[in-house]
């Protein structure tokens, strides 16, 4: 008779069945489509791992290095999905035990796991008259588990024993492979990054291109910081050589040495790389060309007469013969009589104020009406 096994319980094969020599390790389940599992075994030494890779019995590598362990696929329609044959009399001294597994196959990719898996089971079985000689029904505990240890058998004297294990891995195969030291099915090790080289450093521009650049377009209305940034950005700056004299400030030589190299943007002309001091080296990088010219010494200079501005006619206004748009105004013809009567007068009175006569008292009238 079978003896049903729970969670941690153990049978003697000895005890249930003398002298029996070899025995039949079945493993069953049921599944949804889709699902794919594979039973395993592991011959491990007394240290608890196996001692080779090829002492990992699966649907790869079909019996161990001495024969004693078989994997025999499926069963032929019985209860069994897959079983595995253990020669127990053939097992190498060295084996302390055979633990029995069972994972799903790329469980995490397509989102399975034994929470979706019914009736699991492992037996062990006489192969001759196929009398089953223990039983457990295994039962994930959290239901994520994608790996399982059914059972194992192991060595106690003289003797076999079967024990019921139970055991769960969220970590699939590659989880039990990490307990019992196979490596074949451990993820290989991340490839070190490669070296990071350091980066380049720009090329200098030339102090003299060979060709002048194209000018950059000067916007319609560039508005000038209200505050200037406090700090000017670092430049480089340019030794002396030995024996050379100072290059004096270019905008200024009463400001002292040159001793900042910036481009300086001409109002007319070619853009170019000059020697100032710091302060003119700030005013050309801080405003915007070509309002960083340093004013010249002296009285202001003229900018030229002010032109008068031709206002176009309205359409359907009709023009006045004689007359003249200037300044927003239109003055007919006898405004302008009127205007050159005035200018007579005036030279006239400015003659009398001119003469011996200190009784003439010239009075300036002037009319904001745009000639004066």
């Amino acid at each position: 008779m079978s003896v049903a096994l729970t969670k941690g319980g153990n049978v003697s094969l000895g005890k249930r069945a003398p002298g029996l020599g070899v025995v039949r390790v079945g493993l069953g389940w049921t599944a949804g489509a889709g699902y794919d599992l594979d039973a395993s075994a592991l011959l491990c030494g007394a240290d608890g791992k196996v001692a080779s890779d090829q002492h990992f019995v699966f649907f790869n590598n079909l019996q161990s290095p001495d024969g004693s362990v078989r994997h025999r696929g499926g069963s032929g329609g019985g209860p069994d999905r897959e079983q595995i044959e253990v020669r127990l009399a053939e097992v190498s001294a060295g084996v302390e035990k055979i633990v029995f597994a069972v994972a799903i196959y790329d469980a995490a990719q397509r989102r399975q796991s034994f929470g979706q898996v019914r009736g699991a089971h492992i037996r062990v079985a006489d192969p001759d008259t196929g009398a089953e000689v223990a039983r457990y029904d295994v039962a994930p505990e959290a239901g994520s588990e994608t790996a399982m240890v059914f059972g194992e058998l192991y060595r106690h004297g003289a003797d076999w024993k079967f024990r019921a294990v139970g055991q769960g891995y969220a970590a699939g195969l590659a989880g039990i492979a990490a307990d019992f030291g196979v490596d074949v099915l451990q993820p290989a090790p991340a490839a070190a990054p490669a070296p990071v080289k350091p980066p380049v450093a720009p090329p200098v521009p030339p102090v003299a291109p060979l060709a002048p650049p194209v000018a950059p377009p000067v916007p319609v209305a560039a508005a000038v910081p209200a505050v200037l940034p406090a700090a000017v950005p670092a430049v480089p700056t340019t030794p002396p050589g030995p024996g050379s004299s100072p290059v004096t400030c270019f905008f200024d030589p009463s400001h002292g040495a040159g001793t900042t190299a910036v481009y300086w943007s001409p109002q007319w002309g070619v853009p170019r790389q000059i020697e100032a001091c710091v302060a003119c080296a700030q005013r050309v990088q801080t405003n915007v060309p070509p309002f960083y010219t340093p004013q010249p010494a002296g009285y202001p200079q003229p900018v030229g007469y002010p032109q008068p501005v031709q206002q176009p006619v309205q359409q359907g206004q009709p023009q006045v013969p004689g007359q003249q748009a200037q300044g927003g105004r239109r003055f007919g013809t006898g405004a302008l009589i009127g205007a050159g009567a005035a200018g007579l007068v005036g030279g006239a009175l400015l003659n009398e104020a001119f003469d011996d006569d200190p009784q003439v008292v010239v009075n300036n009238y002037y009319e904001d009406d745009g000639f004066f």
